[in-house]
């Protein structure tokens, strides 16, 4: 009898502990990081924050038709500030910085200087993930029309060759345990991917044969990420916001490829 009781409560206090950590919807590219930073954060104390990782513009649309959310990171600044705009939360924090690079299949010569001519090739499939509903895939028609303005003509071409493969709630998802962006290349679905750096290394760690190849400075095309805290002052929605703009969470964010405000 008395194991039981004790295994109740621990089963209850377990639960308490659970809701008391925030609950935190961040852009899929942090997911990895931002695991790295809850650790973390309980290691020094605090509860343990419950993520849900997915496509900014998705996260979005679940937050405000009323997803429980004490914390909302988004790669880019624009979806956080409807929230302030709708005065559910007071501002957004520019809290790291991403890049655009291209993930690139085993044996395909690419580089930076050849970037443009590779996206165009007709034999060559290009993937992106999907406008609006991923902030990548907004990038990425960015970095189309810098290319337009290079070449006038090729962004539309661009933008009519890139296949919409991850990133939209109904987009396929990859077997168990996988990268998303290295399945999608690994598997045939792209030749060239365009995503964040800090993607194309996470997917490298997995299938080292892929490529990596920055865009060359007339392409570059930079991302911002936007933090809003939409629970209370005080909460630990805010603490763990405060935590993730500490010094040793911005070491952890620039060991895993993130530049900084």
């Amino acid at each position: 009898m008395r194991a039981l009781i004790v295994a109740a409560c621990t089963s209850l206090l377990a639960g308490v502990a659970q809701a008391d950590g925030a609950s935190v919807h961040a852009a899929g590219s942090l997911k990895s990081v931002f695991t790295q930073l809850g650790k973390m954060y309980v290691e020094q104390g605090g509860a343990a924050p419950r993520f849900e990782f997915g496509p900014s513009g998705v996260l979005r649309e679940k937050i405000a038709a009323g997803a429980k959310a004490d914390v909302f990171a988004s790669a880019n600044m624009t979806h956080p500030q409807t929230f302030v705009d709708a005065g559910k939360a007071a501002k957004v924090e520019r809290f790291a910085r991403n890049e655009l690079c291209l993930l690139v299949r085993p044996g395909l010569t690419v580089t930076p200087e050849s970037a443009l001519d590779a996206m165009l090739a007709r034999d060559l499939k290009l993937g992106v993930s999907t406008p609006k509903a991923d902030p990548a895939g907004d990038y990425a028609v960015q970095m189309f029309q810098r290319a337009d303005a290079l070449r006038p003509g090729i962004g539309r071409a661009l933008a009519a060759r890139g296949r919409q493969l991850t990133g939209a709630a109904d987009s396929a998802k990859p077997p168990a345990g996988r990268n998303v962006y290295a399945w999608v290349v690994d598997d045939g679905q792209a030749d060239l991917f365009v995503t964040y750096c800090t993607n194309t290394r996470l997917a490298r760690r997995e299938v080292p044969a892929l490529q990596e190849v920055a865009l060359p400075p007339d392409l570059a095309v930079g991302a911002d990420y936007g933090l809003v805290v939409l629970s209370a002052p005080g909460s630990e929605g805010e603490r763990f916001a405060r935590f993730l703009q500490s010094d040793p969470a911005r070491k952890v964010l620039a060991a895993d490829g993130f530049s900084l405000p």
